[in-house]
């Protein structure tokens, strides 16, 4: 089987249209034509229905789009594995970090890499964790620094940093803090959140389920937790951040945690990693290197509770 063939079946597949592929791929329609022909001889199947200008995939379709895409990451990094493997630990490491992670503990890691291997590179991608658990899980990312308690064990390796701790915050000044607060007064508010697919927030929507309240009613819904503290230190809104966030000196020092043991999300930030994926020995360096001097690092950022 072509690797070339599976590489054009996989760009017909996604935009269901000759036209638009051949566009893509600088290919006339006719050779992309005689390369699906080529693949469902050899396969003995029809892999596309036709239903006029548009092409949909048939069962054994769907099955072939799943395995060429697993075939072309491996490709692209047997491909980076002899790469890596020339250069030695010199190269380049793709690392996510949600939010927190990036504000808090990136700068001393990037200190470190500086002192200790200066060539090695970083590509440094911030975003939901959710957004980028699947950037990991696809090959995108070398490894991610994030909340452990979004990590399936299952398909990722995991070990632990540092602790923290998730709130629920309000403006310094929120009325909510001129009576005794109990958890249902808190549903009287509107708050700035997270997608429900991210772990904080899911945790959070479960706490209020449990304890048979209504879940929180967003009002506004961000990918940048960044942005959170000064949405929340102007408004009456509440929101449900890090502790980091109330540190003196930042933005959220104008933010007041409403003390409820019942919105208190402990959680474990740490390094994942795909099982059994090929690790490139810059980012081998740099997982053996968290290992080593992750409590030390770190320890400027511990959970300040």
């Amino acid at each position: 089987m072509d690797l070339r063939d599976l590489y054009y079946f996989e760009t017909i597949a996604e935009l269901g249209n000759l036209g638009r592929a051949g566009e893509k791929l600088h290919r006339t329609q006719p050779a992309l034509s005689k390369s699906i022909q080529r693949l469902e001889e050899n396969l003995g199947t029809a892999l596309f229905l036709r239903e006029g200008r548009r092409m949909r995939l048939t069962p054994a379709g769907e099955l072939l789009l799943m395995r060429a895409r697993h075939l072309r990451q491996g490709v692209q990094e047997t491909r980076r594995e002899i790469q890596d493997f020339a250069k030695g630990i010199v190269g380049n490491v793709r690392l996510g970090c949600g939010p927190t992670a990036a504000e808090y503990l990136l700068p001393s890691l990037v200190s470190l890499l500086l002192d200790t291997v200066p060539e090695l590179t970083l590509e440094l991608v911030t975003g939901q964790n959710d957004i980028l658990l699947n950037a990991l899980r696809t090959g995108q990312l070398d490894l991610l620094i994030c909340p452990l308690s979004a990590v399936d064990v299952a398909q990722f390796e995991t070990f632990a940093l540092l602790q923290d701790e998730v709130v629920v915050v309000a403006s310094a000044d929120h009325v909510l803090f001129e009576q005794d607060i109990c958890m249902a007064d808190l549903c009287a508010w509107r708050w700035v959140l997270a997608a429900p697919t991210v772990a904080t927030r899911r945790w959070l929507d479960n706490a209020f389920f449990n304890h048979r309240l209504d879940p929180p009613r967003t009002q506004i819904q961000t990918n940048s937790i960044n942005m959170m503290p000064r949405l929340i230190a102007h408004t009456p809104l509440l929101s449900f951040i890090s502790r980091h966030n109330l540190g003196v000196g930042k933005i959220g020092a104008t933010l007041r945690e409403v003390p409820l043991p019942e919105t208190t999300m402990r959680r474990s930030f740490g390094v994942v990693m795909r099982r059994e994926a090929y690790v490139s020995p810059p980012t081998v360096f740099v997982v053996e290197l968290l290992k080593r001097e992750g409590a030390a690092l770190f320890s400027d950022h511990a959970d300040p509770s």
